[in-house]
């Protein structure tokens, strides 16, 4: 376990204002994303389960991994979610300097255009069709954020002055980490989510275990506590 928090302290949310640590709301609902996808297997598991629940989330996917497996991406997308920009290929904003930072976010970003390109083309030739399927105008969102949470001031600055909105988040499920159990990763989330609160999960083979095992009960969990689940658009 690192000595990163569970749940976000308020201080550090004020100190880094300018990012997006929640979603501020009244009503009950709750952000669920994924990061580090499309991987084959462990995605589509995971649009299944959202599915069975109803339940929207937002998929920052590495670029790389969309070249790898783009029927994967296209079926996020085709799923009604929303996506964003984990870099292309997973780097450090700490450790990389801002030039070659950006340059890897726009390799990312040129991927996830090209695809959504492709998605509109073939899905938006009807206009029947179009009209029934309001993401088709949302897709374009330009959300990142950073692998590991870890970006330099005078990254996070130029990519809000280019229009990117950086989406940090409120809780961490620790899916990832081996020394946490099914059983705690579920407790993370559960315990500490409140309304608006951002949670973070990952479709990745590392955290798949932990994943696929709290991720439906905490969906059971707080569906019958009258919660949704949205997307950030």
């Amino acid at each position: 376990m690192t000595l990163t928090p569970v749940k976000i302290p308020t201080l550090v949310k004020r100190m880094f204002s300018n990012y997006i640590w929640s979603i501020p709301t009244t009503s009950k609902i709750i952000y669920l994303t994924f990061d580090d996808g499309p991987t084959p297997g462990i995605t589509n598991c995971t649009l299944d389960i959202l599915k069975q629940y109803n339940a929207k989330a937002t998929f920052f996917c590495i670029g790389n991994n969309i070249e790898k497996h783009p029927d994967i991406f296209q079926n996020i997308i085709n799923s009604g979610h929303a996506i964003g920009n984990h870099t292309h290929n997973h780097i450090k904003g700490w450790k990389t300097k801002t030039k070659d930072y950006l340059k890897n976010i726009f390799e990312a970003q040129n991927v996830i255009n090209s695809q959504i390109k492709t998605y509109h083309t073939e899905r938006s030739r009807s206009v029947e069709l179009e009209t029934q399927n309001p993401e088709l105008k949302t897709l374009n969102s330009e959300l990142f954020r950073p692998p590991y949470g870890q970006i330099k001031p005078k990254q996070g600055k130029q990519l809000i002055g280019l229009g990117y909105k950086i989406i940090m988040w409120d809780v961490l499920s620790f899916d990832w980490d081996d020394t946490v159990s099914p059983e705690d990763c579920l407790n993370n989330v559960i315990s500490k989510t409140t309304i608006g609160s951002i949670i973070v999960f990952h479709d990745s083979v590392k955290a798949s275990k932990n994943m696929q095992y709290a991720l439906p009960k905490f969906l059971e969990h707080f569906s019958k506590k009258g919660y949704s689940f949205e997307s950030i658009d």
